[in-house]
C-alpha cells in the first residue's frame, strides 16, 4: 500500500511540474515543445565499452522532459569493471532497477551502478527537477566515459 502512495505522490508532483511549465499532454501533430505522457518512455540505451574498445560509449548526452517517466537500459559490453555514477539519481523519483528480470525497489537513490561483467541494468524513474546532470565512469572519465543528462 505504501508503494502505491509513493507512486501516486510522484505522479502528482510530475503532473504539477508539467502543468506549471506548460508541458501538459498534447496529442496534436504540431511541434510546439516537449510533451509529457502518462506512459514511461525509453531513454536511448547507454552502452559502456565494446568488444573492440573498452573505453567507448555509444552516446554521451541525453535529453529528457521534467515530469515524465522513463526506462533507461545501461549495458556493459566489455570485460572491464565499470562503476557508473550520476547525480541524476538524486534528482528523480526512483521506481526500480531491473537486473535479469529481478527488480530492486528502493526508498532513495542508488549511489552508483557497478558492472563486474557484461550485462544490462534497466533503471526506471520519473524526472522531477529540470537541470543539467552528469554521468561518468569516474576512473575512466578522462578516456571519454562521461556525458550529460539534460532535463528540460
Amino acid at each position: 500500500m505504501r508503494n502505491y502512495r509513493v507512486i501516486a505522490f510522484a505522479t502528482l508532483i510530475g503532473a504539477a511540474l508539467a502543468a506549471s511549465h506548460g508541458w501538459a499532454q498534447d496529442t496534436d501533430d504540431d511541434d510546439d515543445g516537449p510533451k509529457v505522457t502518462r506512459a514511461s518512455q525509453d531513454v536511448p540505451e547507454l552502452i559502456l565499452g565494446s568488444a573492440e574498445d573498452s573505453f567507448t560509449v555509444n552516446q554521451k548526452d541525453f535529453e529528457l522532459i521534467a515530469g515524465q517517466g522513463y526506462r533507461w537500459k545501461i549495458t556493459s559490453a566489455a570485460g572491464l569493471e565499470y562503476k557508473f555514477q550520476t547525480d541524476l539519481f538524486r534528482n528523480v523519483w526512483m521506481n526500480q532497477i531491473v537486473i535479469n528480470d529481478l527488480e530492486v525497489h528502493m526508498n532513495g537513490a542508488p549511489a552508483w551502478l557497478e558492472f563486474d561483467s557484461e550485462g544490462t541494468m534497466q533503471v526506471q524513474f520519473t524526472t522531477v527537477r529540470p537541470g543539467i546532470y552528469t554521468w561518468s565512469v569516474p576512473d575512466l572519465a578522462e578516456k571519454g566515459m562521461k556525458g550529460t543528462i539534460t532535463i528540460k
